[in-house]
């Protein structure tokens, strides 16, 4: 008997040190060496400052920028409250908040459908894509507000639209950040816009 607790004790401090020290210092330096980028949440820096994770979406209200899908992780996009809004579809919270939110976009866009990743949020509450059809829908509120022609977006539109991967995972998808942040660069606010 004592030799079998001897040996269950010494394999658990065994394991413990292997499984729980040594493996995920070894994962997490190989990790930093071949793939820096990815495991640092892939943060975009613009001007030396963080402006946001290719993987995490964030808000955008104004009318001058595209905006992503609406989320229901926390107060918003918060991370550390990863969660879907867990209202059926029979519930009438969530049938006047897409009510409220299709009146909105369709202010911006009369007599178009809205695409429905405008009006629902994804099941984690963190997504930082949107379908292409999202981005277009938008278009004409955006060219409006940037004094572009909305074709000049249109492009911009597509040469964000990242395609299914390997040609038959996901579907296509524009990241919302990515795509305001070189609208920022090829059609600039002025200053007193861009406070709003």
């Amino acid at each position: 008997m004592k030799k079998n607790l001897m040996i269950s004790v010494l394999m658990t401090i065994a394991t413990t040190i292997l499984l729980g020290i040594i493996y995920p210092l070894v994962v997490t330096g190989l990790a930093q060496v071949f793939f820096k980028d990815k495991a640092n949440g892939q943060l975009i820096v613009r001007d030396g400052q963080v402006v946001g994770s290719r993987i995490i979406g964030q808000a955008f209200t104004g009318p001058a920028y595209f905006h992503s899908r609406p989320s229901a992780a926390g107060s918003g996009y918060d991370a550390a409250n990863s969660n879907g809004s867990q209202l059926g579809p029979t519930n009438q919270h969530l049938i006047d908040r897409v009510k409220a939110d299709v009146a909105a976009a369709q202010m911006d866009n009369p007599g178009q459908p809205v695409p429905i990743d405008l009006v629902t949020a994804s099941g984690s509450g963190l997504d930082p894509d949107i379908t292409p059809a999202a981005a277009e829908f938008q278009v004409p509120r955006v060219a409006k507000e940037r004094g572009a022609s909305a074709d000049d977006v249109e492009r911009l539109v597509q040469e964000h639209t990242q395609q299914r991967q390997l040609g038959f995972l996901g579907e296509p998808r524009v990241n919302v950040l990515e795509l305001n942040l070189e609208l920022d660069q090829r059609f600039p606010l002025k200053k007193q816009a861009k406070a709003e």
